[in-house]
């Protein structure tokens, strides 16, 4: 929510949509509520903010879910997508990298395990010639998904690091309470 939020500010956006995966193509994850509830947790994460909306642009859409495919959806606006700096140094490894740089700007925040040197360098490693890439300052909150399961999983409270409708939705459908196993 933080980076969506700073990510709105500092670029000036009409609108930041919010896309659950559908179908991750990557990586699979043990416990994983399923997309239906991973939309009501985006839902409820961008209840009461002004620009943000969810979209089912990647649920509805049969087969595994890639990036470029959503940006192709997207077409004839001006795109911004905005990534962690783990998953942006990654870029090179996606699904038709070239063509998510072709679509979009990449619009990154730096964390500690991804610089903006190894950022703008995976960036480039693409090869797209007019690739753009921003990056975003903010707060360094070293914050993810996978630290509010292992709290959850833990019994420790995640009432300040996540938006109050997405505590609650965590508790109401008693998410991420069995032990959490990656594959990938």
């Amino acid at each position: 929510m933080i980076c969506a939020l700073e990510a709105r500010d500092q670029l000036e956006l009409d609108r930041v949509v919010w896309v659950p995966v559908g179908e991750p193509p990557h990586r699979h994850l043990a416990g994983d509520p399923g997309v239906e509830i991973r939309f009501e947790l985006c839902c409820r994460a961008v209840e009461g903010e002004e620009r943000f909306e969810v979209s089912r642009e990647e649920m509805d859409r049969p087969g595994p879910s890639y990036t470029a495919d959503t940006l192709a959806r997207f077409e004839g606006a001006d795109l911004f997508l905005i990534l962690g700096g783990d998953q942006a140094a990654a870029l090179g490894a996606w699904h038709q990298p070239r063509e998510v740089l072709r679509r979009a700007t990449v619009a990154a925040v730096e964390r500690d395990d991804a610089r903006r040197a190894q950022i703008a360098e995976a960036v480039d490693g693409v090869g797209h010639p007019g690739a753009r890439l921003v990056f975003l300052d903010m707060p360094r909150i070293e914050l993810s998904s996978s630290l509010i399961r292992e709290r959850v999983l833990a019994g420790r409270p995640v009432r300040h690091l996540v938006p109050v409708g997405v505590e609650r939705a965590i508790g109401e459908h008693d998410l991420y309470r069995r032990a959490l196993v990656r594959t990938h």
